[in-house]
């Protein structure tokens, strides 16, 4: 899944020379949190809503609010924002730009083509969505959490089991992380199940493997075994 598929454009961006009460306005007006910054239709910088917050909050300490926002209107952009900014490009994945999100402890950063163009940004907000849609989260239904051996042919043996009980399956993924050697985890959404056949459903998927939970959505019923 790269980047250019999940990317928020247009883009809205402000010139250094602009002010913060400019600023503030735009990402109240467009419910953003992040302004790429240009001087001379370059990049230069980028501007959070942290940055707005944290340097009007400095000013109201010492000032009274008329007088807070007569200076707001005269601090520019330039003067707060991060300069030199970590882009990523077009192609990079989601799971690359998440690493360079976490590794940097930033909310967003600037997406750029291959000219050096800025395309888009891309967010946490961004990256929520894709875990929704990669998930299935969004169709309900239900999810199964699995302790299955790291054999080929497992997850086949959990997914027959499901069809052969009408479910369809909407998203299914896997992990090492934490996994006792010789295992994986595996998590299963699926939909369509008769209600009146899950217990037997449950019965059936735990001769495969261990069943680690079980989150039925519609129902709102959670199950930890």
């Amino acid at each position: 899944m790269l980047v250019k598929d999940w990317m928020s454009r247009p883009v809205i961006t402000v010139d250094e020379n602009d002010s913060i009460q400019g600023a503030m306005g735009l990402l109240k007006k467009h419910n953003i949190r992040m302004l790429p910054v240009f001087k001379s239709g370059k990049l230069t910088g980028i501007i959070t809503d942290r940055d707005l917050k944290r340097a009007s909050a400095s000013d109201a300490s010492t000032l009274e609010i008329h007088e807070l926002l007569y200076l707001l209107t005269k601090i520019k952009v330039r003067e707060i924002m991060t300069k030199n900014p970590i882009t990523v490009p077009l192609d990079f994945t989601v799971e690359e730009t998440a690493e360079v999100l976490l590794q940097h402890k930033i909310n967003g950063v600037p997406v750029m083509d291959k000219e050096g163009k800025l395309v888009g940004v891309i967010t946490q907000t961004d990256l929520f969505r894709v875990i929704i849609s990669l998930t299935g989260v969004g169709k309900r239904g239900i999810q199964f959490g699995f302790k299955l051996e790291d054999r080929p042919g497992s997850i086949k043996d959990v997914a027959d089991v499901i069809r052969a009980y009408g479910g369809k399956m909407v998203s299914i993924l896997t992990s090492y992380d934490g996994a006792p050697k010789g295992y994986r985890w595996a998590y299963i959404r699926i939909y369509d199940i008769d209600r009146s056949k899950l217990e037997n459903l449950k019965q059936d998927l735990k001769t495969q493997g261990p069943l680690l939970y079980m989150v039925d959505h519609r129902e709102n019923r959670r199950e930890i075994y």
